[in-house]
């Protein structure tokens, strides 16, 4: 099933988010089979200010493992962290089945 984890950064902690970008680009790069979607959120400004993973997990704990095990959370640049499952209605401009 797939589920969305959505972080919201700490705020003031961009020097954080950059130092422990190759720990977290390294450990996405062991889930790559796994991920749907990743991306930083962007605040107006477009800087990062949190991060959405759209993951295929067996569960709800194996989405909140995924996003504990995450650099980011420990190295604690996350403020909070959202695991919910989702279904996709459309994808790629197409009625989902």
């Amino acid at each position: 099933m797939l589920y969305t984890i959505i972080c919201t950064d700490r705020p003031g902690q961009s020097a954080l988010r950059q130092a422990t970008r190759p720990a977290h680009l390294a450990y996405l790069a062991t889930l790559q089979p796994r991920l749907a979607i990743v991306g930083p959120l962007l605040d107006p400004e477009g800087r990062p200010c949190g991060s959405l993973l759209l993951v295929d997990a067996a569960d709800r704990a194996a989405a909140e493992e995924i996003a504990a095990q995450d650099p980011y959370a420990l190295a604690g640049l996350f403020e909070s962290t959202v695991v919910r499952g989702f279904r996709a209605v459309f994808k790629d401009g197409e009625k989902a089945a």
